[in-house]
This record gives C-alpha cells, sequence and structure tokens, in this order.
C-alpha cells in the first residue's frame, strides 16, 4: 500500500510539475432524500449578443459561439441605453456620449433571435424616465471635434448645442446642451406600446411567450449622473416609485403573462441607499426593502401584479484573487463578511460598519416575506456583473461558483455583463453538461471547495460540478451519496485548469476541456482538483433510494372545459396536504375575487369553480401554495 501511494503520489507530480498537495482531504455529501431545486435555464444568459443593436457587433460568429457555449437567455436592452430608448424612431440617446442619439433596433435584434437562436428567451426593458430620442439633427459633431476618439469629457452633455469644456473635461460642458432639440415626451402608454408592436394582432407577430421577461428600465438611483440632462437633480423614491406604477401597470394590462423584473439597482451602495434616502412616515428604509414594501402596498390596493423577479447589478472592484473568488457568496451567504461592504452599513437607517455581511438576495427573501407573506411567487435576477480581475481562472471559478449558487438558491435570471477570457468555458460547461434539478451538498470546507450537483427528472443521471478555489494546491476529496447509488466503475470528469489569456473556447468539441477518468466504489468517489479548477464529473444512477417527486406544496393542475360558460371544472394532483388559493384575475391582471383558499388532501382533488355573473373573454386562474404559483389561461363564452 504504501509503496503504491509513493508512485500514486510520484506520478500525479510528474503530470502536474510542482503542484502540492493539501494535506487533509475534504468531504462532500451529496444527499438526494432532501429535495430537488429546479434550476432556471436563464441563469445560462448574457448581455449584448443579437446583431442590430447599438451594443453588439452580432457577427455570424457571435451568435455561433453563444449557441455553442448554451446560452439560454439574452438581455439586449444595452444596459443605460435603454432608458431613453424611442421604438417607434428605434433610436437610443448615449448618456456616456454626449447624450447623442443613435440608431438601435431592437425590431431587428428580436427578429435575428427568432431566426437565429430558436428557444432562447429575449428581454428588453421598459422605458420610466419620461424622456426619449427623437431624432439625430442635435448631435454633437465628435468627429470634427477630435475624431471621435475617447476623452474624459464624452459625459459633457453637448448634444442639443452644447460646447465643451476643455480645461475641466470632468466638469460641465461650458454651455449645456437643450435636451428638448433630441428628446420627446414619453408616458407610459407609449413605453409599453411596444408590446403591440411585437405581440399584437396587427403588429410583427414575435412570439411573446419567448420575450417574457421586462427590465423596468435601468439603475434609476443614479439617473441624476446617468440621465442629468433630464434629471439633473434625483427624483425621490416614492417619485420613482409611482412613475413604476404606472407602466407596470399598463404593461400588465396588455400581456397579463408579462415577468416584470425591478428595480435594477446599479449597485452595492445602490442596493441599500436611494439619493436623497427612501423614507415614508418619517421612517427610513434601506432602497431594496422601500422598493418591497411599496409593491407589496400598492398590488394590495389594485388588486394588480407589479413584481415578478427582483433584478440588481453587481460591479466589485478588488482585483486580488483570493478576495474575488469569495464574490459569489455575497448574495445569500448569511456568514460572509464582505470586504467590500459599504451601502450595507445603511440597511437599518443609520450608519453601522459592524453590518458587513451583505446577502443581499437573502434580505430580499426576507423582506418579500415580510411585506407579501410567504406564496408571494417573486424570483431574483442578476442582469449585470463583472470582475475586475484579468485572471481567466479567477473569471471561470467566480462565474462557475456564481452559477452554481444561484442553481442552489432558486435565482431565475443571470447575464453577466463584462464577459471575460474563461467565461465561455464556464458557461460551456455548465449548461452542456449540467441536469435539470440541484439537489443539496455540504462541503466540510465550503470557502474553499464546493460542489453543485444536478440530477435529470427521473434521478438516474447527475452531474457534481467541484470547485477549487486554491491558487496554489491540489485537493484530494471524497464524495458522498445518500438516496443515490452508483455502480462501481470509471466514470469521466471534465475540468478547466490553467487557462492562458487567450480565449480557448471555440465550440462544443474544439474547447479547453480536459477529459479524466475516475472511480466509483462502495458508493464513494475519492478525486483529485487541481488549483483553481472547475470540474464535472458525469454519473450514472444504478438506482435511486427516493422516488422522483413534486417538490414541496407543488401541485399539479388542470381546467376543462376550456373555453367554459357557467361551470368549470378544476383539477388538482397534490403530492401532500397543501394550502391553495385561487384566484380569478382578468385580461387586465386585476383580480376580481379570490375563488378559495383551502387546504387540500394529497392525491387528485377536483374543485368547481361557477362562472354564473362572469362576462364573456379571457379570464387568468392563478393557484398559488407555499412554495409554488401557476397560471392557467380561461376563456368564458
Amino acid at each position: 500500500m504504501k509503496i503504491s501511494l509513493i508512485l500514486r503520489i510520484s506520478l500525479i507530480l510528474l503530470v502536474t510539475g510542482s503542484t502540492a498537495f493539501s494535506q487533509t482531504p475534504v468531504r462532500i455529501d451529496i444527499d438526494l432524500t432532501k429535495g430537488k431545486i429546479p434550476v432556471s435555464p436563464f441563469i445560462y444568459g448574457k448581455n449584448n449578443v443579437l446583431p442590430s443593436t447599438y451594443l453588439s457587433t452580432g457577427t455570424n460568429v457571435d451568435i455561433t459561439t453563444a449557441k455553442e457555449a448554451g446560452v439560454r437567455f439574452v438581455r439586449q436592452s444595452g444596459g443605460n441605453n435603454s432608458t431613453k430608448y424611442n421604438w417607434r424612431n428605434k433610436l437610443s440617446s448615449h448618456p456616456d456620449w454626449y447624450n447623442n442619439c443613435y440608431i438601435n433596433d431592437w425590431d431587428g435584434a428580436a427578429k435575428n433571435m427568432f431566426a437565429k437562436m430558436p428557444g432562447v428567451q429575449g428581454m428588453w426593458a421598459f422605458q420610466l424616465l419620461g424622456k426619449t430620442a427623437s431624432n439625430t439633427q442635435h448631435n454633437f459633431n465628435d468627429g470634427a471635434y477630435n475624431g471621435s476618439q475617447w476623452w474624459q469629457g464624452v459625459n459633457q452633455n453637448l448634444a442639443g448645442g452644447g460646447q465643451p469644456n476643455t480645461a475641466n473635461p470632468s466638469g460641465k460642458a461650458l454651455v449645456e446642451g437643450n435636451p428638448n432639440l433630441y428628446l420627446m415626451d414619453w408616458p407610459a402608454d407609449s413605453t409599453v406600446g411596444i408590446l403591440d408592436k411585437w405581440f399584437g394582432p396587427k403588429g410583427l407577430g414575435y412570439d411573446k411567450n419567448s420575450i417574457r421577461f421586462w427590465d423596468m428600465d435601468n439603475e434609476p438611483e443614479i439617473w441624476s449622473g446617468t440621465h442629468d440632462d433630464v434629471m439633473p437633480t434625483q427624483c425621490s423614491a416614492e417619485e420613482f416609485m409611482q412613475k413604476y406604477f404606472k407602466v407596470a401597470k399598463a404593461a400588465r394590462a396588455k400581456y397579463p403573462d408579462i415577468k416584470l423584473v425591478g428595480p435594477v439597482p446599479a449597485n452595492e451602495w445602490q442596493w441599500y441607499s436611494y439619493s436623497g434616502g427612501s423614507k415614508e412616515n418619517g421612517i427610513s428604509y434601506s432602497w431594496l426593502e422601500f422598493f418591497i414594501k411599496r409593491i407589496a402596498e400598492e398590488e394590495k390596493a389594485s388588486g394588480i401584479r407589479l413584481l415578478d423577479v427582483i433584478d440588481l447589478h453587481y460591479y466589485p472592484g478588488s482585483t486580488d484573487a483570493a478576495t474575488c473568488l469569495q464574490f459569489h457568496r455575497v448574495f445569500f451567504d448569511r456568514t460572509y463578511v464582505y470586504p467590500e461592504a459599504n451601502g450595507v452599513h445603511t440597511v437599518n437607517g443609520g450608519w453601522d460598519t459592524s453590518i458587513n455581511k451583505e446577502y443581499v438576495l437573502g434580505r430580499c427573501a426576507d423582506w418579500l416575506t415580510k411585506y407579501m407573506g410567504a406564496n408571494h411567487g417573486v424570483t431574483f435576477g442578476v442582469t449585470e456583473t463583472g470582475m475586475a480581475s484579468t485572471n481567466a481562472n479567477v473569471q471561470a471559478l467566480w462565474y462557475a461558483s456564481t452559477m452554481g449558487e444561484f442553481m442552489k438558491n432558486g435565482v431565475e435570471i443571470f447575464t453577466p455583463w463584462s464577459w471575460n477570457v474563461g467565461m465561455w468555458e464556464a458557461l460551456h460547461l455548465f449548461s452542456r453538461y449540467n441536469k435539470g434539478n440541484y439537489v443539496q451538498a455540504t462541503s466540510q470546507n465550503e470557502s474553499l471547495v464546493s460542489a453543485y450537483p444536478t440530477v435529470n427528472e427521473t434521478t438516474d443521471s447527475m452531474t457534481v460540478v467541484l470547485v477549487n478555489r486554491s491558487l496554489t494546491l491540489m485537493q484530494t476529496i471524497n464524495l458522498n451519496f445518500a438516496g443515490y447509488t452508483i455502480a462501481d466503475g470509471t466514470y469521466s470528469m471534465y475540468s478547466l485548469s490553467k487557462l492562458g489569456t487567450a480565449e480557448t473556447f471555440i465550440s462544443h468539441i474544439k474547447n479547453a476541456l480536459v477529459k479524466n477518468d475516475v472511480t466509483a466504489g462502495s458508493n464513494l468517489i475519492t478525486v483529485d482538483l487541481a488549483p483553481l479548477s472547475v470540474n464535472s464529473i458525469i454519473l450514472k444512477g444504478l438506482s435511486t433510494a427516493v422516488k422522483p417527486e413534486m417538490k414541496k406544496n407543488s401541485f399539479k393542475a388542470s381546467v376543462f372545459p376550456n373555453p367554459a360558460k357557467q361551470l368549470v371544472h378544476l383539477g388538482l394532483s397534490l403530492p401532500e396536504r397543501s394550502q391553495i388559493k385561487i384566484d380569478l384575475i382578468n385580461s387586465n391582471g386585476q383580480l376580481l375575487k379570490t375563488i378559495s383558499n383551502t387546504e387540500y388532501e394529497s392525491g387528485t382533488q377536483n374543485t368547481d369553480i361557477n362562472l354564473k355573473g362572469i362576462a364573456g373573454g379571457i379570464y387568468w386562474i392563478r393557484l398559488t401554495s407555499e412554495n409554488d404559483s401557476q397560471t392557467m389561461k380561461l376563456v368564458v363564452n
């Protein structure tokens, strides 16, 4: 045995050079008996993929790379360029380039998505600011000024007849441009009019089910900086909420099944702090709490659902590798002391530097339950983020770890903005080989090594992603399984490590993945992970100790007949006793009445709904349990 061990270590050292081993193996327990969490395919997303928009090159190579890597979700609104987008004129006012107006064709981008990326979900944005681009006749002539080169004064407001301030480029223009010359009014009915153009009976005929998610503008709490030509003084938090409510209600009326996504704050400070404060009745609230509270109050008052996804942006500043490799913990880890903690010091209304654990989406989950109740049905998304480190291995591990944490916690949308070497590789590894349901895993050293296992619906196939965040040490991992039996034998492991500065991902066939074999015996796997590596082990189950089942308080539902007249039968299939609330909603998204809020026994149940007095038209039946929500269309004759 000793000779065998010496030979094993010597062989590995020959292969890996000077790589050293961690002396203590890390135990990881994977447990299928604790249930499954569906993995949203929309966490495999990216900004700015499609052609025809201002920020996208959109070449065939770009599209092919995205498809090969497994992109399932594209956010095409363009960040700050979406705030003053005019879908009628196909123009955007660029806030980071003199406010000049440029062609920006969302219609063409959506058409390209359907033609070139079928099956992908697209996301665009509504404009809430109230002004949009109207023409290109009053642009600042940057070509004549300096050959359209970047300089520090590109943020000066020069469109509309402004004069540049060369003596103080970071300051205001010598003469501020007149925004009335290049912008026009854009009320709520104008911003949601794009829904008619794209999905209406006389529109372009786009499939609305493939464009369900709509951002409620972009980073509104910093509009006085990014769009100071229109808003030199930041509107109050309540003024923004009123803008939000108008657009959300108008959008829900046109498209009841839309996914409204907000409030899209810019970074960690803005998660908690809205310029000018967010107060009500003399009480100071952090921004995200205030936003959730006001949404809950307006939903209760109006009977209209106004939020489906909490969305935020995240741009940490550190370039230190060890620090960056822990940033995936900022969203849900309630024990993680965040070294860049800042805005969170204000979370209770004052300034307390001892509050340094972010868990920002965990806090949002708490606030949603506090103000909306346990069955709120609101999910989470991060639609912009970027890492300052340029180390491809750090990028790959941070991105993989963040996707893993989002699988673990049921996040619905993830679309990084910055895209660096290592990210295509990590996305491809996850999107290509992961299964559809996350299962619980516990590591003895979570900050160093994490496991992100997924199984298919029948639980006979499993992929275990293992991330080794050590900068220098190879880690030995002991994998143990409960509720899952794997046959003794050899399995494939695909690994990413030792990435260089040049892009290595070309296609599913041509990339940096290295395939090795791992051996399973007695339902255990021991495997060595290279430092700074992401690894996926592909397993087949011999048998399962637990049968596939719906998650707790989930259900299946059907409605018949449909169309109906005076009576409709609702069929329910429940895995266990559950409290189910049944609401009838009109085509404008307004709650007409709660039909029942009843506890049902497990198994198949039938409920009759009396439609007497309900006028003919299109309605929606919404069913809500503790952890599930479903909406079914109902046509009444």
